[in-house]
């Protein structure tokens, strides 16, 4: 009989590539035959050479040996699949502690942006309040220097011009007088100025400075007053702030020396061309407590 040829294609075909877990599983399969094959042949051996086999013309069998092959591949494949998940499981917890560590690093920037910007705001509201307290005081020195500046350039009458002024001029022992009738005029002209603006150094109509506004409220009346506030401050006869009557001229400060002067309108309250936020405004004593007042005509 000749023997059996097998002809090979002439065309190429390119197998497809496997996968890397088919190859790891495959190779394990493969491992496992051989291995098991090194371990059974020295054991065929002995057992051939304990006892010869009988020329009998029978082919032995190969039920054992196939036995111990399948069984030892199948123990690879099992140690292919372990090895396998075993590296599966290392790549999911890499990932996993990679992400945590991302979300910690991006919740400590979120919270230190925060800090950030909390104490950014804070210094701004300080600045801000520093800034208004400081334009305040700087509008009430302002005030002061004007009105002493108009103090200086206005001449002023001497106390004692003549006998008949001194006769005249009430003495401030003496008890103090009652109010006039004007005060109901002098009041309705102050109450007619709220909202008006403020300006330094203003004498109406729209805007007014403080003593500008008490002075245009007497003239109102047919008084005429000092154009500043120290001079206003040092004329009539002084009173408590708890004796004064609608129309009473009230003062801050020391008189003769006074800031800032308003009119007394009646039930604790005045009238007053108080600085550029506010304007002229009617407030109860209590917003800012006089520190006297004076009673005049």
């Amino acid at each position: 009989m000749s023997p059996i040829r097998t002809t090979r294609p002439t065309g190429r075909h390119r197998k497809p590539r496997q996968a890397r877990a088919t190859q790891l599983l495959r190779g394990g399969v493969l491992s496992g035959v051989l291995g098991t094959i090194a371990v059974a042949a020295p054991a065929g051996t002995a057992q051939a050479d304990e006892k010869p086999t009988e020329a009998t013309g029978e082919l032995p069998t190969v039920t054992t040996l196939s036995t111990v092959h399948l069984a030892g591949a199948a123990q690879a494949a099992e140690a292919t699949e372990r090895y396998i998940s075993a590296a599966d499981l290392d790549q999911a917890q890499t990932l996993a502690w990679v992400r945590a560590e991302k979300a910690a690093a991006k919740q400590k920037t979120e919270e230190e942006e925060a800090r950030a910007a909390e104490e950014r705001a804070a210094r701004e509201r300080a600045a801000e309040e520093a800034a208004a307290e400081a334009r305040a005081a700087e509008e009430a020195a302002a005030e002061q220097r004007s009105e002493q500046a108009a103090s200086r350039s206005t001449e002023r009458t001497p106390l004692a011009a003549s006998s008949g002024e001194a006769a005249t001029a009430p003495s401030a022992s003496a008890p103090a007088p009652a109010a006039s009738g004007s005060g109901s005029g002098i009041v309705g002209f102050a109450r007619s100025q709220v909202g008006s603006a403020y300006q330094l150094g203003a004498t109406g109509p729209g805007a007014w400075d403080c003593s500008g506004l008490t002075g245009a409220a007497y003239a109102s009346a047919g008084i005429t007053l000092p154009r500043t506030s120290q001079e206003q401050s040092a004329m009539g006869t002084a009173i408590a702030v708890s004796d004064a009557q609608p129309g009473d001229l009230l003062y801050w400060g020391g008189r003769g020396s006074a800031y800032h002067v308003a009119i007394y309108v009646g039930n604790g309250r005045f009238v007053g061309a108080q600085n550029p936020s506010t304007g002229v405004v009617e407030q109860d004593l209590s917003y800012s407590p006089p520190t006297g007042a004076v009673r005049i005509g």
